[in-house]
């Protein structure tokens, strides 16, 4: 880190995967002034060369004058363009991990911090965590260690985002609501944040997000997971927003059943979760009628995260002996349904 800009230091920031959610981070930061770069390809990776990374978001909840955010950055389809960073920003939907695997090395200097915001349980999740399972690798995540051995476990800082947005075309962004990034290293801490979260916690402020340091980032994206695993899966088949997906009787009862199985999974590696469904369907109806990020990439006919959201809780029922028959339902309709519109890996 060469610059600072007052008290807070400017970064080299390159974002791995611009898509909804990496390109809203990008643009705030860009805007900040941390010099912000880009892995991306095709029409993303035009768009950006020749207009930047563009965000539209309404100034505030129910208005409809918009803010057209614009900021210059750097795109190239090779990381070896872009070189070593502070900060590397994984966005990109978990069907792309492989790639990112692949690709990520030159962007990794000693002390770069690799964020992961991303939906699902990450490859991570057991890193100095999970009681009797720390350490375990996860087949339906990680299946030959590959990610784990191109991301070394000091690089990551996990990100939990609360936040709705979509694209409108390559490289532009709609903001629709929440500015959430919770932020937070695998191992478990007893104390407060480390200085380089603190640091990063301070940055994401300083660029507009409502950004807090963890103390155990497993719990928060397990919170987070509790939620969206079955209104993501349950909107891709059915074409549902979730305001829907909530009001009949009893497909509401199929999701609470399959929290349930959760939430018993959850009190057997350490992170309980002190309320039920109907609690989180209470906060969920707030937002309104909304799509979920799997619906959107069904609309796009883009790979859905399935493994990520559900298989990978299936796995975990199995790791800690407990059944799952309402996930397991959830997981082979969402997955024979990806596999006839030729969205997830046949048999």
């Amino acid at each position: 880190i060469a610059q600072t800009r007052g008290k807070l230091p400017l970064m080299k920031v390159c974002i791995y995967g611009a898509g909804a959610i990496g390109g809203w981070i990008g643009v705030h930061l860009a805007r900040t002034g941390h010099e912000v770069s880009v892995v991306a390809r095709g029409a993303t990776l035009a768009a950006l060369q020749k207009n930047g990374l563009q965000c539209f978001q309404t100034q505030a909840q129910f208005e409809t004058n918009e803010t057209h955010l614009k900021a210059h950055v750097k795109a190239s389809a090779n990381p070896a363009d872009l070189g070593p960073q502070d900060l590397v920003i994984v966005s990109v939907k978990a069907p792309a991990m492989g790639d990112v695997a692949k690709g990520i090395a030159p962007l990794l200097a000693p002390h770069t911090m690799v964020l992961t915001a991303m939906n699902g349980v990450p490859w991570w999740f057991f890193e100095g965590f999970g009681e009797s399972l720390q350490g375990t690798r996860l087949n339906t995540i990680d299946p030959e260690g590959l990610i784990g051995q191109a991301i070394p476990a000091h690089h990551v800082v996990g990100c939990v985002v609360h936040s709705s947005c979509s694209l409108d075309a390559p490289g532009v962004v709609r903001h629709h609501f929440g500015h959430g990034l919770i932020v937070g290293e695998p191992v478990t801490q007893n104390g407060p944040a480390s200085e380089r979260v603190q640091q990063l916690v301070s940055a994401l402020q300083a660029a507009g997000f409502n950004a807090s340091a963890s103390a155990q980032i497993q719990k928060d994206v397990w919170y987070k997971l509790w939620g969206n695993m079955t209104v993501n899966p349950i909107s891709a088949f059915t074409g549902a927003t979730t305001d829907l997906i909530l009001q009949d009787d009893l497909v509401r009862d199929f999701v609470s059943k399959i929290m349930l199985e959760a939430k018993a999974i959850g009190e057997k590696i350490g992170i309980p979760i002190a309320q039920m469904p109907e609690d989180r369907h209470a906060l969920t109806r707030k937002l309104g009628a909304f799509k979920t990020s799997m619906l959107q990439d069904v609309e796009a006919g883009k790979a859905v995260e399935l493994d990520a959201l559900v298989s990978v809780v299936r796995e975990l029922g199995q790791l800690t002996q407990v059944s799952t028959p309402y996930t397991d339902a959830l997981l082979g309709l969402s997955r024979l349904h990806a596999r006839v519109h030729g969205l997830y890996p046949a048999q």
